[in-house]
């Protein structure tokens, strides 16, 4: 997801003024629920809430219940982020433009769930012209592979014959799904996943940061507090049976 742009400093800065608030610092083997409210998330860099930690399914999980989610490049630590206002699906409320609403109609592409798994976070995670780096580093594929295991993360696939031309991949809890990438090699292809995304019978599908490619889908800026509230309604919810080996005739493998 596209995130709020990184300022470069100066190599010498002056004393910084002691009402100046700094993330807060997660030791690496913390309790999974030692971060600090998320009211407390900066301003600038828009929502970086804490520093550190680690990836372990538990600490995952308590973070996103929260709010919260990891975003962070190759070299740096883990940064974790709570923004404001934060970028949200309402799955009732995805537009549907003529290209995809054509794509519909010709059945040109094929969906399936949780057969590719590993090889949609590896094209969210692949450099595309114009993006050389990526957050998505191999510390992060590696530990939403131990939530898909788990039974947490989930990929949505669209396939063109046995091509896989499209997807996404995100973190289910209740009836929330947790967006983290997603890819496309042909037109459309990325929003076939997200249209059937919102078929599967989740209340809302978290979008993290707001962006205009977003918003064209549908999505809207809410405030941190009632984004919170949302979670503690819906992710006590029963989760919908959404996913699993669920591929259609004439999927790819």
């Amino acid at each position: 997801m596209p995130g709020p742009t990184r300022a470069s400093h100066p190599r010498r800065r002056p004393p910084e003024p002691q009402h100046v608030r700094r993330p807060w610092l997660l030791a690496p083997h913390s309790s999974p629920d030692a971060f600090p409210d998320p009211s407390l998330a900066l301003e600038a860099p828009n929502g970086l809430l804490a520093v550190g930690g680690d990836l372990h399914p538990e600490r995952l999980l308590y973070a996103y219940r929260h709010g919260i989610f990891p975003w962070f490049s190759e070299g740096e630590p883990i940064l974790w982020w709570s923004p404001e206002p934060r970028a949200v699906l309402w799955p009732e409320a995805l537009r549907v433009n003529r290209s995809l609403r054509r794509a519909q109609r010709r059945a040109a592409f094929t969906i399936s769930t949780d057969t590719a798994f590993e090889p949609v976070v590896r094209e969210c995670a692949a450099s595309r012209p114009g993006r050389e780096s990526t957050w998505i580093t191999p510390e992060m594929v590696a530990a939403y592979g131990r939530l898909h295991q788990a039974g947490h993360a989930h990929s949505i696939e669209c396939w063109r014959g046995a091509e896989l031309a499209g997807g996404l991949y995100g973190v289910a809890i209740g009836r929330v799904f947790f967006g983290e990438s997603m890819f496309s090699r042909a037109p459309d292809a990325s929003k076939i996943a997200i249209a059937h995304l919102c078929t599967l019978g989740f209340g809302l599908i978290d979008c993290q940061i707001p962006s205009a490619h977003l918003a064209r889908l549908g999505a809207v800026g809410v405030r941190r507090r009632r984004f919170l509230a949302l979670l503690d309604e819906l992710c006590e919810a029963p989760r919908p049976c959404a996913f699993g080996d669920r591929r259609l005739a004439g999927a790819g493998p």
